[in-house]
């Protein structure tokens, strides 16, 4: 099984170095880069976003407003009121966040189908054997209570991890709602 996860670990890292190489070979998009203008309404015209790929010097109102809304004299003042901000994103990490983020997704799923599929039957299986084993190692044994002692420290070992674990679940839900009671009820924050 260990094997199993370090080849699926080794996939993914390459999936991860591919896309990575190929996607570094890209050069720049033009949809990486954009000027947004935001004008506000102004005299009848109505407020309007613009955006258009242009280079960060000629990042305006008068190179990225097409077409001028207003005639020639009101342009200044309509470009006065205008606010343009350069924009630039690497759509190279974007992809690659997304390849990780869908990588581990999919690591997670099939660890679920493992465990709600494949562990119950490799479950039924060991525990089938280990019984045939230890009932035909009863049979042979002349002190028929020789592993009792041991068997039942095991199952008790057991239980009292159990019990200890659901006393805390216990405690501390029982905590949360005295918490809620101060909050709620009597309005007083605990520190």
């Amino acid at each position: 099984m260990a094997a199993r996860r370090g080849g699926w670990a080794r996939l993914c890292l390459l999936l991860a170095v591919a896309a990575l190489a190929g996607l570094g070979a890209e050069a720049k998009n033009s949809e990486d880069v954009r000027c947004k203008c935001i004008c506000p309404p102004y005299k009848d015209h109505s407020g309007h976003i613009y955006n258009k790929n242009v280079s960060q010097k000629d990042c305006d109102c008068l190179h990225v407003v097409e077409p001028m809304p207003v005639p020639g004299p009101d342009v200044e003042a309509y470009c006065l009121r205008c606010e343009c901000k350069y924009e630039e994103r690497s759509s190279v990490t974007i992809k690659v966040t997304i390849i990780i983020y869908l990588s581990i997704l999919g690591l997670l799923l099939l660890y679920m189908v493992y465990l709600t599929l494949v562990e119950p039957i490799l479950k039924r299986r060991l525990f089938g054997h280990s019984q045939l084993i230890q009932s035909d190692e009863d049979i042979g044994d002349h002190q028929p209570f020789a592993n009792a002692h041991d068997v039942l420290a095991r199952s008790r070992s057991r239980a009292n991890v159990l019990n200890k674990v659901e006393y805390a679940q216990q405690r501390w839900k029982l905590q949360v709602q005295e918490q809620r009671k101060s909050v709620f009820d009597r309005h007083v924050v605990l520190s």
